[in-house]
């Protein structure tokens, strides 16, 4: 009998296992989907989520001291610059948008830097180029990051600067041990980095790249900031910094000149928006790429979501689909406004995305798709968002563009140079053609979400021109699957490539969708039958997101930090 009870009991623990372990398997957190990594922090009184946890509590420390959400974006970037050299720092551009609880208005800010004037289309084209090459001299725009940080400070600000940059001058001097991602990209880098020597020696203490845990300090890079901190922005583009640049450049092959600097400032911009089923989404307009989000809304608006399950083989066709329509018109119009003409109104606009959603085919993808008739790739980021006591909110994005940008550190200074001039198109009539004085094509774009006309949510997903797609996928998994902020960013992500270019590379065929991991075979066995050619992704492509929703009812902050990067969101 006792026999007999225990193979009784075995066999409901068979049937226990077979039945209900593989969902305990699936789903191991309380609550949450299955692919959700952690909870959303909550806090009432402010919040800041960065992809380094040294930044997000520098943020937290300068909001406590009595700082706005501008003074502890200011920090945290900055401290960003010094422990992830690759993605950010005083070499590269930033764009902004704030919104101001006093004013209750959204304000966006262009901090993106020019060409240099002495370098025009007929000398790149003498050297016989087809493309601005990825690194070295003829990549280097002008800084805008420090400018950037000065004009949100000269208007949102409340501590002095030197107060704000002493968090990232203590880091540089006095040193920090590298997280995981740093050093994995550190080490990818190692053959950019021995390219020039003053970079070795920042960056390659040893002769080799820093490994995880390993301590960096960057003594350079700490003088060059408290020379800013306690002199100002003009240290900067008038003083002895502009100075040694040009003076480097000019030993290296380079075309940036002292009057460069000079001349260069920032812009406040209107941001532009669209409506997605209820929510209202901002976005800066070009020379960035962040209307590509709004005309990606748009036509897929026209599609009824709340019958396709995330994941399904309709979901990512659409969404595809869509990305090659927006980024056609992303190739052919986006640039500068200030040398050419760009139809932002008609592009984001509700009757255009209805004439371009025709050309959809819902049962096969399409390679023929050309940009539309308007009458006239990965790199490395930071994205932060802080919110504060007062309701004040910074969405804030600054870039490199690609890892160590140009790979050029001027004598001295700590910092290497963008190669965001990389993304300037060497055929002379287009909208993104190389001239003097002229600012790039841009990937970075912060975003915001109102609803009801108030703040709803401040975001972002860092990573080259994967961002606009990052962007609607993080709105859709809200709005169209119900995930929550967190949820929405740990979800598998979808990119694609094969579009045309700003630069001037061409559209390939149907292009490949790369899946993250987490999808069925049986959807990419689908997608393949529907024409998609389908590759599983590399670590690294599918961006970094961060995120603060606010809750105008409870008055309480929702922080939200993507999992692929070393970050955190943290509240108080």
């Amino acid at each position: 009998m006792r026999k007999q009870m225990i193979g009784f009991v075995s066999f409901i623990l068979f049937l226990f296992m077979v039945c209900f372990i593989p969902d305990l398997q699936a789903q191991d957190r309380m609550s949450g989907r299955t692919f959700s990594t952690r909870s959303a922090v909550m806090a009432q009184h402010g919040m800041a989520c960065t992809s380094q946890p040294l930044a997000t509590q520098t943020a937290i420390d300068v909001l406590k001291r009595g700082g706005t959400a501008v003074d502890a974006a200011i920090a945290a970037n900055a401290v960003l610059g010094v422990t992830e050299p690759a993605m950010n720092g005083m070499g590269g551009d930033l764009f902004a948008i704030v919104y101001d609880a006093k004013t209750h208005k959204l304000y966006g800010l262009n901090a993106s830097g020019r060409s240099p004037y002495s370098l025009t289309l007929d000398e790149l084209r003498k050297k016989g180029l087809d493309f601005i090459p990825l690194d070295g001299p003829l990549t280097v725009s002008v800084p805008g990051c420090v400018d950037g940080w000065f004009e949100l400070h000269k208007k949102f600000g409340k501590l002095p600067m030197q107060q704000i940059l002493q968090y990232a001058i203590q880091y540089a001097r006095n040193g920090f041990p590298v997280a995981d991602e740093a050093a994995f990209i550190w080490n990818q880098n190692k053959e950019k980095l021995s390219k020039y020597p003053n970079t070795a020696s920042v960056y390659l203490p040893e002769g080799k790249p820093l490994a995880r845990g390993e301590l960096f300090k960057n003594a350079q890079l700490a003088n060059t900031l408290e020379k800013i901190a306690n002199q100002g922005r003009d240290a900067f583009y008038k003083g002895d910094i502009a100075r040694a640049i040009e003076a480097y450049l000019k030993k290296n092959g380079g075309y940036l000149s002292y009057k460069d600097f000079e001349d260069h400032s920032s812009n406040w911009v209107e941001p532009v928006s669209t409506t997605y089923r209820g929510f209202r989404v901002w976005e800066i307009p070009p020379n960035g790429q962040g209307i590509a989000v709004l005309q990606m809304l748009n036509i897929l608006e026209g599609f009824d979501f709340s019958k396709l399950q995330y994941g399904s083989p309709e979901h990512i066709h659409l969404f595809v689909e869509a990305k090659k329509l927006a980024f056609e018109d992303r190739a052919k119009y986006y640039a500068d406004p200030q040398f050419a003409k760009v139809p932002v109104d008609w592009l984001i606009s509700k009757k255009y995305a209805d004439q371009r959603r025709t050309l959809i085919n819902s049962n096969h993808a399409s390679a023929n798709f050309t940009a539309g008739d308007a009458n006239l790739s990965g790199g490395e980021t930071v994205y932060l968002t802080v919110a504060d006591d007062e309701g004040n909110m910074v969405s804030l994005i600054q870039s490199n563009y690609s890892a160590f940008g140009s790979g050029m550190a001027p004598d001295g200074l700590g910092f290497v140079l963008q190669n965001r001039g990389r993304l300037f198109n060497l055929e002379e009539g287009h909208n993104n053609s190389y001239a003097p004085h002229k600012r790039p094509f841009h990937t970075i774009i912060p975003a915001f979400v109102t609803k009801n006309d108030q703040p709803y949510m401040s975001f972002g997903v860092m990573g080259g021109g994967f961002q606009p797609l990052g962007q609607v996928e993080v709105l859709m998994n809200m709005i169209d699957f119900g995930m929550n902020e967190q949820e929405a960013g740990d979800a598998p992500r979808i990119d694609h490539q094969g579009s045309s270019e700003p630069t001037g590379e061409k559209k390939k065929g149907v292009g490949t969708i790369y899946l993250e991991s987490g999808f069925s075979y049986e959807t990419i066995r689908t997608l393949i039958n529907m024409g998609h050619n389908v590759e599983t992704g590399q670590p690294g492509s599918f961006g970094g997101y961060q995120c603060i929703r606010f809750d105008p009812v409870h008055k309480i902050y929702f922080g939200a930090s993507d999992p692929r990067k070393d970050g955190m969101a943290a509240g108080y």
